[in-house]
């Protein structure tokens, strides 16, 4: 019940916080400290959010840009995760392969925009791709230090009675090393909803949220709509994060961050 009672006052503690910028952005505003057409009133903004939610081409540009992140973020687990238990088990190829990527990690995926627009085309494509190539690196790290991180206790008793390199692999790697993948792909979600919008915003054409921020930056008094924009890229992420952050308790309730989140198991 204590981490209940966290978790509740932490939730409400971020809901005052909340309440507080956006009753400091309607007071400057509405005191005309700042020039509306820079900072509108924070109930104009949301009054607006909550209008583009009926509008069908707003919600079809929203759709564009959840299947690129989907597709992206996909993509990285599918790259990431086999190659993060071959790094993670077999030394030697880690040994052969990290210069190469710590050569690849430190490049940020939006300088990579041009080189890859010219190879994939200025599409979604593209945009899946960078998503995919940022998304990777918390994925990889994460399965390679939770492998480090599984029972050797358990491996040698899997290996005491004939076990082979495949069936520890799955029977206590794997297992153990989930809630970290896990962790790494709530990580990689935010990222690859960050670059699923700068991508859209850079390219400024197509369909999608970043697309809809960036015309309403060049329209006359659309700071509105753009700030519009920024609520639904914060609320998107903020849905995204709670949905991922219920599912890691729901399926490694055992994890110390989770244990006794749901209720009586801490109090008894």
């Amino acid at each position: 019940m204590r981490d209940v009672r966290a978790a509740r006052r932490e939730f409400g503690l971020g809901a005052l916080g909340v309440l507080l910028a956006f009753g400091v952005c309607e007071a400057v505003s509405r005191a005309g400290i700042v020039r509306r057409s820079y900072l509108p009133p924070a109930s104009e903004v949301l009054a607006r959010a909550a209008e583009l939610a009926g509008d069908a081409a707003f919600l079809d540009g929203i759709g564009a840009t959840l299947r690129a992140w989907a597709l992206g973020l996909g993509l990285a687990c599918v790259i990431a995760v086999p190659l993060g238990l071959l790094l993670g088990s077999v030394p030697l190829v880690d040994s052969a392969v990290r210069a190469i990527v710590e050569v690849l990690r430190p490049l940020p995926s939006v300088a990579l925009i041009p080189l890859v627009s010219l190879l994939l085309g200025s599409g979604t494509g593209t945009e899946v791709a960078l998503i995919a190539y940022a998304c990777v690196w918390p994925i990889l790290f994460n399965t390679v230090y939770g492998l480090g991180e599984t029972d050797p206790l358990a491996k040698e008793t899997l290996r005491a009675f004939g076990f082979g390199r495949l069936a520890v692999l799955l029977r206590v790697e794997l297992p153990g090393t989930a809630p970290f993948i896990a962790a790494g792909i709530r990580i990689s979600a935010a990222v690859a909803l960050i670059l699923a919008v700068a991508t859209e915003l850079l390219a400024g054409f197509g369909e999608g949220l970043g697309i809809f921020i960036a015309q309403a930056g060049l329209a006359t008094d659309g700071t509105r709509d753009v700030l519009a924009g920024v609520v639904w890229a914060g609320t998107l992420g903020l849905v995204v994060n709670g949905v991922l952050v219920w599912g890691e308790r729901r399926l490694f309730p055992w994890t110390p961050e989770h244990r006794g989140a749901d209720g009586g198991g801490g109090g008894r």
